[in-house]
């Protein structure tokens, strides 16, 4: 999988999360991290990449100026090829009852084999019963000096308060398709495969933020065209059965134009091809949802990574010339109300098709 072969080893590698790595960075160089983290945020964003990094330069031998780890000392050649007995990670996924933490709480009293710190970390540590948690509660009140916890979560809101009071929180970011795509180039490249530009955007736009999901379709693609030296657009679409980006300032097109008939077409056309009209709904809305915002204000959007793409904003002017505010509302709510329908619907297409006669018929 590309994902663990160009996994980030040191804190520059890691993409979209620079503040976290900052924050950590200073800790390192200054000598005050903390005993108990928690890394929370949603999944393949990179929780248990950093800390991984924290681990590893928490015991490097030979840490640079800003924190970050050498990849050369034993300690961190032994974290990399997986063989480290400082640091210790758990899955609380199918290690959440009390026995579990329990073990957990006699490996803590045990100091490190190298001397140093022993990192525990616990990933999806949410899963855990109300008993393990209130014996992790224990150890992470008294923990002994040369012990570091890092707790990852996609879900925070399920741990007890009283365990969040004992750690140094950091909420990780969804990853800007802008920096997924460039991360992709930069695989592409060292793996001699030459993928279109337009399709690596599309597959950063269906990661939904996360880098690891990006990576996952991307090996999937070449593994899907592995005797092609060159991967389509179209290939991509294919082999992950995407919606095709353009559909959608195709049919706002139509909209915007009161063009009944090329918007029917459009939807047949895609149900024809293949495509998930649920998930075209879904991107459409989406879709819709970002034009909205960058009419109201384009700096809503820039100011959380959700930038429009290039070809999008050339023509968000002209649709802000025929469409306001109120007439995007109307059209979002037809086609939320449309995806919900189409979950009952006999025929697929007519919820979608019914929206468009009602939106350009009203």
């Amino acid at each position: 999988m590309l994902y663990r072969k160009y996994r980030p080893q040191t804190f520059s590698e890691v993409v979209g999360q620079e503040h976290v790595v900052k924050t950590l960075q200073g800790a390192l160089t200054t000598g005050r991290t903390g005993h108990a983290y928690l890394f929370c945020g949603p999944r393949g964003t990179g929780k248990t990449t950093i800390a991984r990094l924290l681990a590893k330069s928490l015991n490097c031998a030979d840490r640079s100026n800003d924190g970050d780890c050498c990849n050369k000392c034993p300690a961190c050649l032994a974290v990399n090829e997986n063989r480290s007995l400082d640091l210790i990670e758990i899955d609380a996924a199918s290690n959440r009852g009390i026995d579990e933490i329990r073990s957990l709480k006699e490996s803590a009293l045990v100091s490190a084999p190298s001397g140093g710190y022993k990192v525990f970390i616990i990933d999806e540590v949410h899963m855990l019963t109300k008993d393990a948690f209130n014996a992790l509660l224990k150890i992470l009140e008294e923990p002994p000096s040369y012990v570091v916890f890092i707790l990852a979560t996609t879900e925070p809101h399920k741990i007890l308060p009283t365990v969040l009071s004992r750690v140094q929180r950091f909420d990780f970011r969804r990853i800007a398709p802008a920096q997924m795509v460039r991360k992709l180039e930069q695989m592409a490249r060292s793996e001699k495969i030459i993928i279109d530009k337009e399709g690596l955007v599309a597959i950063a736009v269906s990661a939904d933020g996360g880098l690891r999901d990006a990576e996952v379709s991307l090996s999937k693609v070449m593994a899907s065209n592995d005797r092609k030296k060159e991967i389509s657009v179209d290939d991509v679409y294919s082999s992950l059965g995407l919606v095709p980006l353009n559909y959608y300032p195709e049919l706002l097109g139509y909209i915007a134009g009161s063009d009944k008939n090329s918007a029917l077409n459009l939807i047949n056309r895609a149900y024809a091809g293949g495509v998930d009209l649920e998930h075209m709904a879904s991107g459409f809305v989406e879709y819709l949802r970002k034009v909205l915002m960058h009419t109201i204000n384009p700096a809503i959007l820039a100011s959380v990574g959700e930038e429009l793409l290039d070809n999008d904003l050339k023509l968000v002017s002209t649709y802000s010339q025929v469409l306001n505010s109120q007439q995007l509302i109307r059209i979002i709510n037809s086609f939320v109300s449309a995806k919900e329908g189409m979950k009952s619907s006999p025929i697929p297409q007519l919820p979608l098709e019914l929206a468009v006669l009602e939106i350009i018929s009203g």
